[in-house]
């Protein structure tokens, strides 16, 4: 597959997106935006999105919205770099993890996978990223710790584990793969409990009207179908204008 480019900090952030849109993009799932995406391109076919279930640290709270800060990570063994070297990379990965027009999310893939064992989404690391100012994080990796982490900071993970393993940053601000997913650093991510997906940057003009229209579509047969008396003849009727207004 081929990349996209790396969107270079500063030269994209939620700036560029109308504030309808921001606020649009906070109340609604990932599966919406999904279908609305292909709304707005037209066609179905839309493939950018993570692959499998994947596990979310606080299942119903709003979605993650925000420019992807992205980094590789590996704790299955120890580094073979010196310990000086580890830890000033760790703070490089902090800076960048700071950086970008906000909101922002954290989007580190786990190059162990899929047999990581290192949870770097935990208390501490939860409360300093939410701290820096980043809205949650994607990985294929490991969380822990989920009855103590704080509350606000949506964390959507390969698995659930114990440990912290060898743990170590390997690179930072290069494209990642998280599920089948390919993210470069500064694209857009909507992320909630059934996956994670990236934003075409040549959707956003029209995707506050898609996601109205897929919303708009689906309750021309939910309104219906949870009202008294539905059956098949109105579930005909309905799903004949159903067909009609979606994608």
């Amino acid at each position: 597959m081929s990349w996209p480019p790396t969107i270079p900090p500063g030269q994209r952030g939620m700036a560029d997106i109308p504030e309808d849109l921001l606020a649009l993009l906070r109340q609604v799932d990932t599966p919406t935006v999904c279908n609305a995406i292909e709304v707005a391109q037209g066609a179905r076919g839309f493939n950018r999105f993570t692959r499998g279930t994947m596990q979310h640290s606080k299942p119903g709270d709003p979605p993650i919205v925000g420019r992807a800060r992205t980094a590789k990570i590996a704790g299955l063994a120890p580094p073979q770099e010196d310990p000086a070297t580890i830890r000033a990379r760790r703070m490089d990965y902090f800076r960048s993890m700071a950086g970008g027009q906000g909101p922002t999310c954290a989007v580190v893939e786990d190059l162990d996978y899929p047999n990581c064992i290192a949870g770097w989404w935990g208390e501490v690391h939860v409360a300093v990223h939410k701290g820096l100012g980043l809205a949650g994080a994607v990985t294929n990796g490991v969380m822990r710790d989920l009855d103590v982490i704080d509350e606000g900071f949506p964390v959507l993970a390969g698995s659930i584990g114990v440990s912290h393993g060898f743990v170590h940053v390997r690179e930072i601000g290069t494209r990642v793969s998280i599920l089948g997913l390919h993210v470069a650093q500064g694209e857009l991510i909507h992320a909630d409990r059934h996956g994670a997906l990236v934003i075409p940057e040549d959707v956003i003009p029209a995707l506050k009207a898609a996601i109205d229209t897929v919303m708009a579509s689906e309750a021309i047969v939910l309104v219906p179908a949870r009202q008294s008396g539905f059956g098949i003849e109105r579930l005909e009727e309905a799903w004949a204008a159903f067909e009609a207004a979606r994608t």
